[in-house]
């Protein structure tokens, strides 16, 4: 009985640490084996409270949206592209849309954001999409 709480203490560290809802899921299987023990049921009992409540639980999260994978749009993402919000100045743009900027000790193709004026001056960076800068005009 003890060992199986004593797993279930440490699927609970090892949850603390990773921060996935798997390991909890063991750990309340573990703790239900442990109470199946506790009851003094045998260990195919055990075994089948710990399956059936791991189970349950990743049925549980999986019907609730818990572990759906979070999509990140990493060409507007701040966290994930660290040019997102630097500044950049514009000299002129092209009638296209674009214009050629110096960032990071190089020439980059930048385009002007959707619903944008082209203005010269000093731009932002809200997107980057394969090696092209998108600017919005910095405002204030």
């Amino acid at each position: 009985m003890w060992t199986w709480f004593g797993l279930a203490v440490l699927a609970l560290i090892g949850e603390l640490v990773t921060g996935t809802f798997y390991l909890l899921l063991v750990a309340l299987g573990l703790a239900a084996a442990g109470a199946s023990a506790w009851l003094a049921g045998s260990v195919e009992w055990q075994l089948v409270a710990f399956g059936v409540v791991a189970l349950a639980g990743l049925l549980v999260l999986r019907k609730t949206g818990v572990l759906k994978k979070r999509e990140v749009d990493a060409q507007r993402n701040a966290d994930v592209n660290l040019d997102i919000g630097q500044q950049v100045e514009v000299t002129a743009w092209q009638a296209d849309g674009t214009a050629q900027v110096w960032y990071r000790g190089a020439t980059w193709q930048a385009d002007l954001a959707e619903g944008e004026a082209p203005q010269a001056g000093i731009h932002v960076i809200v997107a980057v999409r394969g090696n092209r800068l998108v600017l919005t005009r910095k405002r204030g």
